[in-house]
C-alpha cells in the first residue's frame, strides 16, 4: 500500500535499516501526564528502491530519526495490547490497521482479542462530520458502521471500518484514538505491505493523530548523512536554536476539487538561482479557480516537485549556471524515478573529493526564504545507475507533471539542518538553518 494520501505526490526511499527512539519530557495531554523522560524504540522501515505515495502542553516530547527513509513507530494497541508498526505520514489523516490477514501480509492487528475495540456506526457524528476532508466520501456498510475508502496516487485503496481504540504510548494510555481498522483492498507493493502494521496520519485533518492529541505544534531537524535527527512535539522554546522565520499556512475555507485543505499548504512567491530571479508570472504559483498549484511542505516526501513550467524554468536556469561546471548525462531515456529528468555524470577519476561548488535554489515563500544549496542539489543514485565509469547524480528537483499531480511539493531532502517547526495554534510554518546533528546532541538524542 502506497503511504500518499489522493493529493499527494510520491515518496522516493533509500534502503537503509537504524534503531530509533522516542522520548517524552513532562507532557500533559488528556491522557498523558509524565514526571521524567521516557523513551520507547522505534523503528526506520527497510524498503526497496521504488516510490511510495504527507490543548497546550507545559513541555515537548522528542524523537530521533533519519532522513530519506521511512519512519515507523512502534506501539502496542488494544487491550491485552498487541504491538504494531505504523508509517509516520504528515501527508495523511486518518491512521489505520491492517485488521485482517492478506497474502503476504504478516503484521496485523486483531480486533476481536481486543475488549476496548470499539467500531463507529454511521449515525455518529465522527462518521457524518469529522471524515469531511477524506478524498473518498464515507459510507455505511451493511452493519450499519462506518466504512471509509482511502485511495493512493499509484492507483492501490485499502478499505475498512472507522473504530475507537486505546494506543499505548510507552506503557501510558490513550483511549478513544480514533482509526481506520482496514480489513480490505488492492496494494501494488505487497513487500512494503507486509513490514508494517498500519499508518499514522500527522496532518491538519479533524482525525489526525496529532489533532487528536491536542498538541499545538510539532518540529523535526533532519541531518545529513544519514546522522540521526530529531522530532520533537510541542513547544521549541531553545536559546541556542535562534529565531525562525516564519511563513503563514494558505487558508481555503471553499472545498475545490484539486486542493487539500488539510495540508500544509505555503505561499510559493519566487524561486532563485545563485542571485539570479527566475521570471515566473505570479498566478503561477498560486492555486488556481480548481486548487491546482498548491504548495505543500511534506515531510513524507523525499524531494521536491514543482508544475511543469516553474520546473522547465529552474533546469534551464540551473543548467545554463552549472555549465562548464558540471556534466549532462545525455541519456534522454533516464528519468529518475519517473520525475526528475535533469542528470549529470560525475567521474569517479577526477580526483575531487565532493561535488563542485554549485549555485544555491532559494525558495521565497511569504516572510521566509529556503535555500538549498551544496549536496542537497544533486543526489547519487547509486549503483543502479552507472553510464560507463561515471557516478549518476540527479537534480533533487523534478517536475509534477511527470507524476500526473497539480501541486508544488517541498519535501524533506530540502529540510536537512534546518528546524521546521509546524505551529497549529497561529497557523503557520517557521524554520532556521541549524546543525540538526548538533541539535540531537543538545536534545540528548545523538549516541
Amino acid at each position: 500500500m502506497k503511504a500518499l494520501s489522493f493529493h499527494h505526490v510520491f515518496l522516493l526511499v533509500h534502503p537503509l535499516t537504524i534503531t530509533l527512539f522516542i522520548m517524552f519530557l513532562q507532557i500533559q495531554t488528556n491522557t498523558y501526564c509524565l514526571s521524567s523522560p521516557l523513551i520507547m524504540p522505534l523503528k526506520v522501515q527497510t524498503l526497496p528502491h521504488g516510490t511510495i505515495s504527507l490543548k497546550k502542553t507545559p513541555s515537548s516530547r522528542k524523537l530521533s530519526f533519519h532522513h530519506n527513509v521511512t519512519l515507523t513507530v512502534s506501539l502496542t494497541v488494544g487491550s491485552p495490547p498487541q504491538n504494531v508498526t505504523m508509517v509516520l505520514d504528515t501527508g495523511s489523516e486518518l491512521s489505520w490497521l491492517h485488521c485482517k490477514k492478506l497474502p503476504n501480509l504478516n503484521s496485523i492487528f486483531n480486533p476481536i482479542l481486543s475488549s476496548s475495540y470499539t467500531p463507529i456506526p454511521c449515525t455518529s457524528p465522527v462518521c457524518k462530520t469529522r471524515t469531511r476532508d477524506f478524498p473518498v466520501p464515507v459510507s455505511c456498510d451493511p452493519n450499519k458502521l462506518c466504512h471509509a475508502t482511502i485511495s493512493y496516487a499509484d492507483a492501490s485503496y485499502i478499505e475498512g471500518n472507522l473504530a475507537m481504540e486505546t494506543f499505548f504510548a510507552g506503557g501510558l494510555a490513550q483511549p478513544g484514538t480514533i482509526f481506520g481498522c482496514m480489513d480490505s483492498g488492492f496494494s501494488t507493493n505487497t513487500n512494503e505491505d507486509s513490514k508494517t502494521t498500519g499508518l499514522m496520519g500527522m496532518n491538519r485533518g479533524s482525525l489526525s493523530f496529532v489533532t487528536q492529541l491536542g498538541l499545538p505544534k510539532f518540529s523535526y531537524c533532519i541531518s545529513g548523512n544519514d546522522s540521526s535527527g530529531v522530532l520533537l512535539f510541542g513547544d521549541a522554546n531553545f536559546g541556542w536554536l535562534g529565531p525562525l522565520k516564519y511563513t503563514p499556512l494558505v487558508k481555503m475555507t471553499t472545498p475545490l476539487p484539486y486542493f487539500d485543505r488539510v495540508a500544509y499548504t505555503v505561499q510559493l512567491e519566487g524561486i532563485r538561482v545563485g542571485k539570479k530571479n527566475l521570471q515566473l508570472p505570479k498566478s503561477i504559483l498560486s492555486p488556481d479557480h480548481t486548487g491546482a498549484g498548491q504548495t505543500m511542505v511534506d515531510s513524507g516526501t523525499q524531494f521536491t516537485f514543482l508544475l511543469g513550467p516553474v520546473y522547465t524554468a529552474l533546469r534551464e536556469e540551473f543548467v545554463a549556471q552549472t555549465k562548464g561546471v558540471l556534466t549532462l548525462l545525455e541519456d534522454t531515456n533516464f528519468v529518475f524515478q519517473g520525475a526528475m529528468d535533469l542528470c549529470y555524470r560525475v567521474g569517479s577519476g577526477s580526483g575531487r573529493i565532493g561535488l563542485p561548488p554549485l549555485p544555491a535554489v532559494t525558495l521565497v515563500f511569504e516572510g521566509a526564504e529556503m535555500s538549498v544549496s551544496g549536496e542537497r542539489l544533486l543526489y547519487k543514485v547509486g549503483d543502479v545507475a552507472k553510464w560507463k565509469n561515471d557516478s549518476v547524480y540527479c537534480f533533487t528537483f523534478g517536475n509534477s507533471d511527470l507524476l500526473g499531480i497539480e501541486a508544488y511539493v517541498i519535501g524533506h531532502y530540502h529540510q536537512m539542518n534546518v528546524w521546521m517547526e509546524f505551529d497549529l495554534v497561529n497557523f503557520r510554518v517557521g524554520f532556521v538553518d541549524t546543525s540538526c546533528e548538533l541539535a540531537s546532541q543538545r536534545l540528548g538524542m545523538a549516541p
